[in-house]
């Protein structure tokens, strides 16, 4: 080892989404308990929602604008969303 570098904040959520998107995937396709089958769900959203935001930021990236980032995705998803709901109900009446 050529010394104990500490990874960037980046690098190391990639690596925890990974994990938690496969600890998410486990919950939900076990069958015995519907509780973890809730919260693998759950997890499984979260996790996919930040991993959208977190794919597009360099590894190498600090702290502070993975938080920005992170922050701005965000909201972009939210608007994303947001438009949908407000749109879908226009789009379905002008099939009629």
């Amino acid at each position: 080892m050529a010394g104990n570098r500490k990874q960037p904040f980046a690098a190391v959520v990639h690596l925890a989404l990974v994990i938690l998107l496969l600890v998410s995937f486990v919950l939900i396709t076990q069958q015995k308990s519907r509780n973890l089958y809730q919260v693998g769900f759950i997890l499984l959203v979260g996790s996919t929602f930040v991993q959208i935001v977190f794919g597009n930021i360099p590894p190498e990236t600090n702290f502070g604008r993975s938080m920005k980032f992170l922050g701005v995705g965000l909201t972009i998803i939210t608007a994303v969303f947001a438009l949908g709901i407000i749109v879908t109900p226009f789009l379905v009446n002008l099939g009629r």
